[in-house]
């Protein structure tokens, strides 16, 4: 898809849900206050695309909070080649970059938050992959200097704001948009590209804009609708 496609169309220009949509959505909303927050609060162990993950308290649940299940559900070997170096950024629970390393030569994952580092590094070991994926604690592409990849993943912080903990970082943030994109060419390989989760749910125009103020080229290559979000994976090269 192009760069003028609907998903981008949408994405730059997030719909206002009717009432009935909205209804349904703060129903979702209050369900998770109630029964399903708790399990932010607590380690427990989810099931995401066929693998086990330990999720500690201040590490986003990729199942719960669906945009984790769904990109690492979308890494497949027409996406990530069986000699790729990726580099899975912001990796959280580990959970994109276990699933990368299914096909991956070689893996790398970043995060800035000490309990994610943590977390991901017991999920690599509990899948049986610490041999393919490096794991580095650091802002960014700040602990990455001089290193290049073929695939670049990135779930990031939708939200535009000041982190109320360090927790919030995966939520919330007031200039990833424009550090990630400034950086990123300098650590991709000559054909490589990255692949960006975006939702209609937080900021994805601004992400959109950024990428193209540094001449990058844009398609879509997968999308999920929910009843009160949009979620895409853009590749940008």
């Amino acid at each position: 898809m192009a760069t003028d496609s609907k998903v981008v169309r949408t994405l730059l220009n997030p719909p206002q849900y009717g009432s009935v949509r909205l209804a349904i959505g703060k129903a979702i909303h209050w369900h998770y206050r109630l029964f399903q927050m708790r399990a932010h609060e607590r380690t427990v162990l989810e099931w995401v695309c066929g693998m086990p993950l330990l999720v500690m308290p201040g590490v986003l649940n990729p199942r719960l909070m669906r945009t984790g299940k769904f990109f690492a559900s979308q890494l497949t070997p027409t996406l990530i080649h069986r000699d790729a170096e990726v580099l899975d950024m912001g990796t959280g629970s580990g959970v994109c970059a276990i699933a990368a390393a299914r096909y991956a030569k070689r893996v790398v994952a970043v995060d800035i938050d000490q309990t994610a580092v943590r977390c991901a590094r017991l999920n690599i070991l509990l899948n049986g992959v610490d041999g393919k994926i490096e794991i580095l604690m650091g802002d960014l592409f700040a602990p990455l200097s001089g290193r290049r990849f073929d695939v670049v993943l990135f779930n990031p912080p939708f939200l535009r704001g000041t982190p109320r903990n360090d927790a919030d970082r995966a939520w919330r943030s007031v200039d990833v948009a424009e550090r990630f994109a400034a950086d990123l060419r300098d650590h991709l390989r000559p054909r490589g590209y990255a692949l960006m989760l975006l939702s209609t749910y937080g900021h994805a125009a601004t992400f959109i804009q950024e990428f193209q103020r540094n001449n990058f080229k844009l398609d879509v290559v997968s999308e999920r609708n929910f009843v009160n979000e949009k979620l895409a994976i853009v590749k940008f090269a």
